[in-house]
C-alpha cells in the first residue's frame, strides 16, 4: 500500500487498482479520465471526472481505479503545514460534536 505523505502526480492505468494511505491531509485532483474511488469508514463511492478534485482525510485509506480502456493521472496536493494542522483540528472537532456530513468533505 503506497503511503501519501507529500504532493505527488502519478497515472493509473486501465484494469489496476492502487491502494493508498493518506498520511497528511491532502486534495486528490483527477485529470486525463475518470477515477474511481473508495474511501475507507465511508458508505459512498466517488467517480471523478476529469478536472474535479475530492479533499481526503489523514489516516483514510484508499481504492483508485479507472474504467477499462482508460487511463488517468491522479495529483495528490499537501496543504502547506498550519492550513493541514487547522483542517485537521476542524476535522477532529466535527466528529467529536456529531457535525461532520459526509457530502460535505466532497468538492465534485
Amino acid at each position: 500500500m503506497r503511503e501519501i505523505s507529500s504532493s505527488i502526480t502519478f497515472e493509473i492505468k486501465a484494469g489496476e487498482t492502487v491502494p493508498m494511505k493518506v498520511a497528511r491531509s491532502t486534495r486528490l485532483a483527477v485529470s486525463g479520465g475518470a477515477v474511481w474511488v473508495t474511501r475507507s469508514d465511508d458508505t459512498e463511492d466517488y467517480w471523478l471526472q476529469p478536472g474535479h478534485t475530492l479533499r481526503l482525510r489523514r489516516g483514510e485509506r484508499l481504492w483508485l481505479s479507472v474504467e477499462s480502456g482508460a487511463q488517468a493521472r491522479v495529483a495528490f496536493a499537501v496543504p502547506a503545514r498550519a492550513d493541514v494542522r487547522a483542517f485537521d483540528w476542524l476535522v477532529r472537532l466535527a466528529d467529536r460534536i456529531g457535525l461532520r456530513s459526509r457530502d460535505g468533505w466532497r468538492t465534485v
